[in-house]
């Protein structure tokens, strides 16, 4: 569904689109997408499926001239977030990864769009680049070398209808020549984006198995757990040794709250591409098991007609897990097309 009916359609091409998150909210403001790229063979059928045509291939290896169409208005580059995650130890810039960033701009150089948009992970504000450099602010000095005013902030996606609390920075770069000071959007209230609110919906038969099972191990500890509680509540007897130990050094380790399970008033906490029972509020309050495809698919904020095509289970978790909300998308898109266009 697109909420714009606006005849101007800025032109707009993504790069490492995933899925299509942040695709299907530029979308659904009015922008459209002329190209989209990715690397990962693995989205290529549920990003065309739902969204059009996308080119698999390193980016890198992209001709720009050849490949990427001109006349372009925005620019989307949701940079691959694990060198800067607290998982990828917030690795600095001569990842390779990181190093994506240089190709990104190379396309900005030659393509001179209205607008860019980085988006990152919460751990990118801390990360640095190869000269201890803090990548916020190695975006804001090249973009400026590049004619453009930058402006960034972390977003908390439940602020913006997306039942999870899942934080994204987002960099935004206008060309000098647009006048103005972008704003975000401001937080919307809603009472609607609890755990209960999701799961309590129906679901198509055809998607409602669609779940990773637990490991023999994982199934047997989570049922000790209930609704709101997490390994706490699993008796020592039953705790793995390396359970065993944390818990008896639980201070040294951090307070982990492994196998958390999230309560029905709650707002559930950030869905990841890995899945883990252990450290990913991905177990069911109620039932004994993962979360389905489509019930991840909802707390990402995905409509239940956005459809995961995939080679396995686990391979439509991560994708989904990777992706940027896709009503967080939104509201930001509505602000940049509001402002610039």
């Amino acid at each position: 569904m697109i909420n714009n009916t606006s005849p101007i359609k800025p032109r707009t091409i993504s790069l490492f689109s995933g899925c299509g998150g942040l695709d299907l909210g530029f979308h659904q403001a009015g922008f459209d997408i002329v190209f989209s790229n990715d690397i990962e063979k693995t989205v290529e059928a549920t990003y065309r499926h739902n969204l059009g045509e996308i080119l698999i291939k390193d980016i890198t290896e992209v001709d720009i001239d050849s490949e990427i169409p001109n006349d372009i208005d925005v620019i989307l580059a949701g940079i691959p977030c694990q060198p800067f995650s607290s998982a990828g130890n917030r690795k600095s810039m001569d990842d390779h990864r990181g190093g994506l960033f240089e190709s990104v701009m190379n396309i900005v150089d030659k393509k001179k769009p209205k607008v860019v948009l980085f988006e990152n992970v919460r751990g990118f504000i801390s990360s640095k680049d190869d000269k201890g450099m803090p990548m916020p602010q190695r975006i804001e000095n090249e973009l400026f070398e590049h004619g453009y005013r930058t402006y960034w902030k972390l977003l908390k996606a439940s602020d913006f209808e997306v039942p999870q609390n899942r934080h994204r920075v987002i960099i935004i770069g206008v060309r000098d020549d647009v006048k103005g000071d972008f704003v975000f959007p401001s937080p919307i209230s809603s009472s609607d984006l609890t755990v209960s609110t999701v799961i309590n919906n129906s679901i198509l038969d055809d998607e409602k198995f669609e779940v990773w099972a637990l490991s023999p191990q994982a199934q047997l500890l989570s049922s000790y757990i209930p609704a709101g509680g997490s390994w706490k509540n699993i008796p020592d007897d039953v705790l793995p040794e390396r359970l065993k130990r944390i818990r008896k050094e639980i201070k040294r380790y951090r307070s982990p709250n492994f196998y958390r399970k999230f309560n029905l008033d709650e707002i559930m906490g950030t869905i990841t591409a890995a899945a883990t029972p252990e450290n990913s509020g991905i177990l069911h309050p109620l039932e004994n098991r993962r979360y389905s495809v489509r019930e991840i698919a909802r707390f990402q904020s995905f409509p239940d007609d956005y459809k995961f095509i995939g080679d396995s289970i686990p391979s439509k978790y991560k994708m989904i897990g990777n992706a940027v909300p896709p009503r967080l998308a939104y509201h930001i898109a509505k602000c940049v097309f509001e402002q610039v266009f």
